[in-house]
């Protein structure tokens, strides 16, 4: 699978958990026996499965602003009406669900960009295929910030995924030698 290509065996451990099963479950995002959206749209839901050693996501995002101002405000219904569907919310800071299921779609991968810890850190991010990908993420952003901020973002990632990758590759080097 393409998320698990250049990393080693011990990094992909916890995806095959998921990413293997012939079904999707509403109960990953949903909890099995309170099938209540309120709870689904909260972004502790996704740190079931994004946080640790193979998928740092949650910690991103939770030492991130994004995440402090969820973190900060999560509990005030004004800043964060959990009961409001997504494609009405008008949360004070995005949540896992507001950026990645926009408008309550639920493939959430159609709201992302895929990086290193996908397999995915030599990709051509100019082909067409990244393209319509990163100009939807752009306009995701651009709810509340610049397209040019934005874009500036994506360009700093993206650099920065390069630099992690080169120093990923010599680690193991140097732990293979």
């Amino acid at each position: 699978c393409a998320w698990s290509i250049e990393r080693p065996p011990g990094d992909t451990a916890g995806c095959t958990f998921c990413h293997t099963s012939s079904e999707e479950r509403c109960s990953t995002c949903h909890q099995r026996h309170q099938l209540d959206p309120k709870v689904a749209r909260r972004a502790e839901q996704c740190k079931t499965c994004h946080w640790g050693k193979d998928h740092r996501d949650w910690e991103a995002y939770d030492i991130g602003l994004h995440g402090t101002v969820y973190q900060v405000n999560k509990w005030d219904t004004e800043q964060f009406d959990f009961s409001k569907k997504l494609s009405d919310a008008d949360y004070v800071g995005p949540t896992c669900q507001y950026c990645h299921m926009r408008g309550g779609h639920h493939n959430v991968q159609r709201a992302s960009i895929v990086y290193t810890s996908m397999g995915m850190s030599m990709a051509d991010r100019g082909a067409p295929l990244w393209k319509e990908k990163r100009d939807r993420w752009v306009s995701i952003c651009d709810d509340c910030h610049s397209p040019r901020f934005a874009r500036e973002n994506l360009q700093a990632m993206d650099e920065s995924v390069k630099d992690a990758s080169l120093k990923y590759r010599e680690t193991f080097k140097v732990a293979e030698d």
